[in-house]
């Protein structure tokens, strides 16, 4: 099985009977084989055939069915705040010796400092892929790539384009919608992004990041982690409410589509000094990037959009400082 194996999604309601009485071994009708449902599942506490296990559920799009739950998603959370928190706060200690600064002046001046910024950022990306890798490689008959939503772009019934080139130049026209409307907005110039772009390795080590690593990192957590794992949430809820099964399941997209969108955005709210009108620009583009892994199946569409959308910021910063030979002076 490759990286990019293709199985695609099968849109929900394709089977006729989508719950079928069980069958024993010998094929009579009303002998429990179903195999339990997954500990910790909402779903699990509803009456009937939310009794089937959700990674095996018809009306569930393939790319969805995960086998992770809610149970999960507190693991992750805990491990990352403790790690954010943790790692930046260790690998600062050599740079803070013998320095006395307020916590105002602290931020900016460690945002000043390329090798920290970049080397906690690395660390920190580090640990939450290890942290995945450890509780979700285990899976039987699961690559881990493939059950994180990276699978090949191919046509499908949402009759999206399927050449990879698209959706890079789709990415990198995002880019410059959100710089226009960006640079209507009013930003400090303490903003930490903006401190370290003032610094001609910071800027690089930066760009360098913001294409080679970041997509990579952000779509996996962001498209390949949350977001399915937020449809199933949300399907389970309005499922325990008394919601029909397929329309659960298209409302858990829908609002899962916003609630990632917005999580992608507050993750670059410190960085950006909280201008709530850029974060909320980001917002709008988490939405833009999840909305295309939704539609068409694959962590990989909205991977190509994220490289796109970094890769002409990248090009952009080259350009406007004559290759990193012509910086801006420091406030």
């Amino acid at each position: 099985m490759t990286l990019f194996d293709g199985n695609f999604s099968n849109p929900p309601d394709q089977n006729p009977n989508p719950h079928p009485a069980p069958t024993s071994p010998s094929g009579s009708p009303g002998t429990d084989t179903l195999a339990p449902a997954l500990a910790g599942d909402p779903l699990s506490f509803a009456p009937g055939p939310s009794r089937i296990p959700y990674a095996q559920r018809p009306e569930v799009p393939e790319d969805l069915r995960i086998s992770w739950s809610w149970l999960h998603l507190l693991g992750f959370g805990f491990f990352t705040l403790v790690v954010m928190a943790v790692v930046p706060s260790l690998l600062a200690i050599p740079y803070l010796q013998g320095k006395h600064l307020t916590p105002e002046k602290l931020q900016n001046y460690l945002y000043s400092i390329p090798q920290f910024v970049v080397g906690s950022t690395f660390a920190v990306f580090a640990f939450i892929f290890l942290f995945l890798y450890v509780t979700l490689s285990a899976l039987p008959e699961k690559p881990f790539w493939r059950t994180l939503g990276w699978r090949k772009l191919i046509p499908t019934a949402s009759n999206l384009p399927s050449k990879p080139w698209l959706y890079l130049f789709s990415g990198a026209g995002l880019s410059l919608l959100a710089a226009i409307v960006g640079s209507r907005v009013h930003t400090p110039e303490d903003m930490p992004i903006e401190i370290l772009m003032k610094s001609r390795l910071g800027a690089m080590f930066m760009m360098g990041m913001a294409v080679a690593v970041a997509p990579l990192v952000e779509e996996t957590v962001f498209r390949g982690y949350l977001y399915p794992v937020f449809v199933r949430m949300v399907s389970g809820v309005l499922r325990f409410l008394g919601v029909e099964s397929a329309q659960s399941i298209r409302a858990g997209i829908s609002s899962s589509i916003l609630l990632t969108g917005v999580c992608f955005g507050l993750l670059h709210g410190v960085q950006l000094a909280w201008t709530w009108g850029i974060v909320s620009v980001l917002i709008l583009v988490g939405i833009a990037f999840t909305y295309v892994r939704a539609r068409t199946g694959t962590v990989f569409a909205s991977y190509l959009m994220h490289l796109g959308y970094n890769s002409l910021i990248a090009l952009a910063a080259v350009a406007s400082t004559h290759g990193f030979t012509k910086m801006s002076p420091h406030p």
